[in-house]
């Protein structure tokens, strides 16, 4: 299912024992779009209750036989997700504020106008299908647990061409060269490209070039024999000899010092290496891949990296998009790290609401899977500022007043974020957070929100 489709047609379930209101509330909420059964009594109402229905339940609460608040226990008992709104008397508030806490979405007091229940009952069904969707990348997990899928998780155009392009080169022994930002997932994609090929039998060793000190990478790399220099007191194997019929990960390879690069390129070509202080080539039966964050092409134009090299590590290149250009694969990417942080933790794993989720997508995450695991494992845990810097406004919302007011500052201050990170570009707005331009246009008109107050730059 799309993050950009609803599950079904959206159904709303009104309940009251007053013919009159149930006809004007059905025509008050068709006309703003809403379709909509209505039942003089609870006991209709409930025969409809589900786990995967599509809707709202508006009901009354003084009604004869079951009221609106055994209606609300037994949706609550069918589906604690299911957002259940209260219509009261003005006697009956507290009754209802007592509700809410018991777990109901909204109420809303007679006489009342259909069009602030229409707000109310949009608001709960955006909320509603998150949950369902939520509910479907569960299963999309649970059901894609082994292959390249759980390895290289999403959905996005770009994660269906980057699993094509493992699969495809998995089997060979073609080098590569994995280029990515930081946190993107570099060493995810290089392992995936070992384990579903022949050289799976064989080790996979990853050496972070960048994390080595000078003085001692290159006989890391390439071993040493006894007496090579001070201190080499007996022959040791390198990195390079020790994955032998295996796959060698070279990462951050922009970071390796320029006088190295040429013995490793030597080593690429002949498939052999010298060990330190030895004149003889041991054969190796070696797979490379080279990552890096940096452009490599501009590298060799500055001096940096050498071109021959660069050249021969590029045969075929792979790129790894950041969760930015692909922020579709957020949610199902983020239930996968949640699963890995409930294994690590022993802890269960806290529904998803609507309102972190959009503050998932919402978010930029500089440090890609990295920082998205990190967020996984303080949701999983229960901390607070699951996503960076938006606990207050989105997480939690305002401390007080109503959840339907809350949910509004919410959505507003999404929005605000939005539309600032895209200098008041409503056409990147609206595809970053999934809407048509008109649902953009409207949600701008309700919360005050004026496009010329983010740009930046001409254009739209």
């Amino acid at each position: 299912m799309s993050t950009q489709d609803a599950p079904g047609q959206a159904r709303v379930l009104f309940v009251d024992d007053e013919e009159p209101l149930r006809h004007a509330v059905q025509q008050g909420l068709e006309l703003c779009g809403h379709a909509t059964t209505c039942f003089a009594t609870a006991r209709q109402a409930e025969a409809q209750l589900s786990r995967g229905l599509y809707g709202v339940l508006v009901t009354d609460i003084k009604m004869p036989d079951m009221d609106g608040l055994a209606l609300l226990r037994r949706a609550l008992e069918i589906d604690p997700a299911l957002p259940v709104v209260l219509v009261t008397g003005h006697g009956d508030v507290p009754l209802a504020v007592e509700a809410m806490r018991a777990g109901a979405y909204d109420f809303i007091e007679k006489p009342f106008d259909t069009s602030h229940l229409a707000s109310v009952v949009a608001r709960a069904l955006q909320t509603r299908r998150l949950v369902l969707e939520n509910r479907v990348l569960r299963q999309e997990l649970e059901e894609s647990g082994v292959g390249l899928e759980a390895r290289l998780v999403g959905r996005s155009a770009a994660m269906e061409k980057l699993r094509g392009q493992v699969e495809a080169l998995a089997e060979t022994d073609a080098d590569v060269l994995v280029v990515g930002e930081t946190g993107v997932g570099k060493e995810v994609v290089a392992r995936a490209l070992h384990d579903f090929g022949d050289r799976a039998k064989g080790p996979f060793v990853a050496i972070n070039c960048g994390a080595l000190p000078h003085e001692i990478i290159e006989s890391e790399l390439f071993g040493h024999v006894t007496g090579a220099f001070t201190g080499a007191q007996k022959a040791r194997k390198g990195k390079l000899e020790f994955a032998d019929g295996g796959t060698v990960l070279l990462d951050e390879i922009e970071s390796m010092p320029l006088d190295l690069q040429v013995k490793l390129l030597r080593a690429i070509e002949t498939r052999s290496i010298e060990r330190l202080g030895s004149n003889t080539p041991v054969p190796l039966d070696l797979r490379f891949i080279a990552a890096s964050k940096a452009d490599l092409a501009e590298a060799c134009r500055a001096g940096r990296f050498r071109e021959d090299l660069y050249y021969r590590l590029n045969v075929v290149s792979l790129t790894i998009p950041p969760l930015r250009e692909r922020r579709e694969d957020l949610p199902l990417l983020f239930h996968h790290l949640a699963r890995e942080a409930r294994a690590r933790y022993r802890r269960e794993i806290p529904e998803l609401d609507g309102t972190l989720l959009a503050a998932l997508t919402a978010h930029d995450w500089p440090g890609n899977v990295r920082e998205l695991r990190n967020a996984a494992d303080r949701f999983v845990l229960g901390l607070d500022e699951v996503v960076p810097g938006l606990n207050v406004a989105v997480a939690a919302g305002p401390g007080e007043g109503p959840l339907s007011e809350r949910m509004e500052a919410v959505e507003k201050s999404i929005l605000e974020a939005e539309l600032r990170r895209h200098k008041g570009s409503l056409k990147a707005t609206y595809e970053a957070l999934g809407l048509s331009r008109k649902t953009l246009y409207d949600k701008l008109q309700r919360h005050g929100l004026k496009r010329d107050d983010f740009v930046e730059s001409e254009g739209e």
